[in-house]
């Protein structure tokens, strides 16, 4: 009878009918990997035009790998690059929605449940701070030993590393978060423009924490009022981080068109990283990275059906991550640092080392330094049966809840 009414309306009563009773099928199950081992092929930097550049490694006939175990993550991608920025800018200049279809597939990432896995994958995020000679790298052959571009010791921006695995399947592209001294260990001349994109993308308004502060865009406009237009546009800049890690990524897709691509960060790396992942789909683990779920909003991404293809790491007592370094007497504000977002995408894997540890609330505690040596060393024996806490969602999540978003500029 169902086949005497029209196409449309017999799929609409099919699915009413059916819904639930019709078994749905479940996430592909792919075929039990090996570990992957992974060598340092590239650096990354950026010219002062913002353009991304790569300086091979020399490779080395006994050169260490950094070895990961792998587990099936489920990873929704934009059918086409061009429906996704239309979708982008649409949202963008007229404020309005429009449909962006994605591709659900199940990729090879790594296995985050495993704590080995995150101290390697801890270790090959920190060495994007640092240089082969420095007392902290995590030593790996193979380095070739000459400066490129991008890292001499006055340069000025976004860097890190590229990771490929032996038989170029799969390419693990590091990003280097903020170099302020006094927080992760290190310092150094990336420091002015670190500190300008950690307070457009993790303040409520342009790092307008008090009345002595200068902002770093116009859009306060007094009374705990911000102009939203303002706002947004000021974080869509080609020069800031986010863009150029866009540009980052499509490089090397074009160098290794086959390979399935992981991004790693700490810190700002580990947001930026977060931001990446969100925009192509890309299997995501981020250290101690300040929330960045506002800034994916401002950004005007648009939502996958799920970002649990993201994994955040970090503990209690890093006030960064758990979004309570702010206020204007805070150790970040007293840097000059406005990080008073709360909310993370995709899933938390977080460490209670202030319960279980008793460890104190304290920003020193943010260098991925405590997370290697510190937290991801031994086994958490807190849970029983894992090695790492159990991931889940940021949920009940409020941000900025005391600011008023409109538009207020005449």
């Amino acid at each position: 009878m169902l086949n005497l009414l029209p196409t449309t309306l017999r799929f609409l009563l099919g699915s009413l009918l059916w819904l639930d009773s019709v078994p749905q099928p479940g996430p592909a199950i792919l075929p039990a990997r090996p570990p992957l081992s992974f060598q340092l092929r590239h650096q990354h930097a950026i010219t002062n035009d913002s353009r991304a550049i790569f300086s091979n490694v020399a490779p080395s006939f006994a050169a260490d790998s950094y070895t990961v175990s792998t587990s099936n993550v489920q990873a929704h991608r934009p059918q086409s690059a061009k429906a996704f920025h239309s979708a982008r800018l649409r949202s963008i200049r007229h404020d309005q929605s429009e449909y962006v279809l994605w591709d659900t597939t199940d990729v090879l990432g790594p296995n985050v449940e495993d704590r080995e896995t995150l101290l390697t994958l801890a270790k090959m995020t920190s060495n994007a701070y640092t240089t082969t000679i420095a007392s902290d790298w995590y030593t790996l052959d193979g380095w070739n030993s000459s400066t490129p571009f991008g890292w001499e010791p006055d340069a000025d921006g976004f860097r890190g590393h590229i990771f490929v695995s032996d038989d170029n399947s799969t390419v693990v592209l590091s990003v280097k978060g903020t170099s302020a001294g006094w927080i992760t260990g290190g310092g150094g001349p990336t420091v002015r423009k670190d500190k300008l994109n950690d307070n457009l993308l993790f303040s409520c308004c342009c790092a307008r924490v008090g009345p002595t502060w200068s902002t770093v865009c116009d859009c306060y406009q007094g009374n705990y009022k911000c102009d939203q237009e303002c706002l947004e546009k000021s974080l869509i800049e080609e020069s800031l981080y986010y863009s150029i890690g866009l540009n980052l990524y499509n490089n090397v897709t074009y160098m290794y068109p086959n390979a399935n691509i992981w991004v790693i960060g700490h810190s700002l790396g580990g947001a930026l990283a977060s931001l990446i992942g969100a925009t192509f789909g890309a299997p995501v683990v981020a250290f101690e990275a300040p929330s960045e779920k506002l800034a994916a909003t401002r950004l005007h991404l648009p939502s996958p059906p799920s970002t649990h293809h993201i994994t955040h790491i970090f503990h209690t007592a890093d006030p960064i991550p758990m979004g309570v370094c702010n206020g204007v007497t805070s150790g970040c504000a007293i840097a000059g640092f406005a990080m008073e977002t709360r909310c993370h995408l995709g899933k938390v894997i977080r460490y209670d080392t202030v319960t279980h540890l008793k460890w104190s609330v304290d920003v020193r505690t943010h260098p991925i330094s405590q997370i290697i040596e510190r937290l991801l060393n031994e086994d958490w024996t807190q849970e029983e049966g894992r090695t790492v806490p159990q991931a889940k969602a940021d949920e009940d999540c409020v941000e900025c809840f005391d600011w008023e978003f409109g538009s207020f500029k005449s």
